[in-house]
């Protein structure tokens, strides 16, 4: 992709308020433990962080030697000045290596640490920086969510290990979900309905004050305001959670599963709630992924929009491809479904 394309689709994805929340420590820890025996001599790549302001870099330096790490290397888009919330003015993308030349309390100072400067913008899919992702086994990070069908459809074509946050709704792209059904991708530890908090600039946080309702789009903790962004782990590296088998009590009547009007699957409103002994196909709500095990479970697809066409979803009452049901005589669409079925 020639260089001005990649500027002009990065500046836009910078411009998108999504793209302006930056992670916090805590819950940088709270994923990562879970993954430690993943990084042993291994070299880490973060492609979207300034290594004097990202928690991500400062977690892997502070665990560099509890990690075993063999290396670490951060990269930042356009930006010459230590500001988390850059304007990305810069003609040059910087990045930093280390490979644990400092032990101890003699680690290096992220907000000291002088980057080097790159050949071109920093943009992750230029030559240089397609080149550092070749060195490096795992990728970690935050990426643009404006851009994140792309980024990780990068990953996967390079056939490099990951854990980035993207949005909730990624599930549902076409591309993602098409990876999550092939047992290529899925979801991280951390529960989708745990808050993701985010670092803001300053001016949105503002806007947020003054236009937003607490405890939906921000939230105050210390007196800092921190964004709410509907927000989960993406990985491909393996956990002891997703091969815990989920619990079914629950037995299936008509009565309590009603079947949709447009598809031939039954309404599971929770996921604690799927039957044990229905072996037809069953809509589950988004956050089921958590309990995801696939030798327990199918994916067999999303039901609505142009996936609904695919999976055979009929026409509404409202004239589109979403599921719906009937109930007391009034038709309405479930929010939000995944079609699964059991295996035997």
């Amino acid at each position: 992709m020639p260089r001005k394309s990649l500027n002009r689709s990065l500046h836009a994805a910078k411009a998108t308020k999504q793209d302006e929340f930056y992670t916090q420590l805590t819950d940088i820890e709270k994923e990562l433990v879970h993954y430690k025996k993943h990084f042993r001599n291994k070299t880490v790549l973060c492609n979207c962080d300034d290594p004097r302001v990202s928690n991500f870099f400062k977690y892997f330096l502070n665990n560099f030697e509890v990690l075993h790490l063999k290396k670490l290397i951060t990269t930042c888009y356009q930006n010459d000045k230590p500001d988390l919330f850059s304007q990305h003015k810069s003609d040059k993308g910087i990045y930093f290596e280390y490979s644990g030349e400092q032990k101890g309390n003699r680690l290096p100072d992220p907000a000291k640490i002088t980057p080097r400067e790159l050949t071109l913008d920093g943009d992750f899919r230029s030559e240089e920086c397609v080149n550092l992702l070749k060195q490096a086994d795992i990728v970690v990070t935050n990426p643009p969510f404006s851009l994140f069908r792309e980024y990780v459809e990068q990953l996967v074509r390079y056939r490099r290990k990951f854990l980035v946050i993207g949005a909730k709704n990624a599930i549902h792209y076409q591309e993602i979900f098409k990876l999550i059904k092939e047992n290529k991708i899925w979801v991280g530890v951390t529960p989708m309905g745990v808050d993701l908090l985010f670092d803001v600039p300053a001016e949105y946080a503002r806007k947020m004050l003054a236009t937003g309702k607490e405890a939906s789009s921000y939230k105050v903790v210390n007196g800092v305001v921190k964004g709410r962004s509907p927000s989960i782990w993406f990985t491909n590296m393996d956990n002891p959670k997703r091969h815990e088998l989920l619990p079914l009590y629950r037995h299936y009547s008509p009565s309590d599963y009603p079947t949709y009007d447009n598809l031939a699957a039954i309404e599971v409103a929770r996921t604690s709630e799927i039957p044990c002994d229905y072996d037809g196909w069953m809509g589950v709500p988004d956050t089921f992924l958590d309990k995801y095990n696939p030798d327990q479970f199918e994916l067999i697809g999303i039901p609505f929009g142009d996936l609904g066409k695919e999976l055979g979803v009929k026409k509404n009452h409202r004239g589109r491809t979403d599921i719906a049901i009937t109930q007391n005589g009034k038709s309405r669409c479930p929010y939000s479904r995944i079609i699964i079925k059991r295996k035997k």
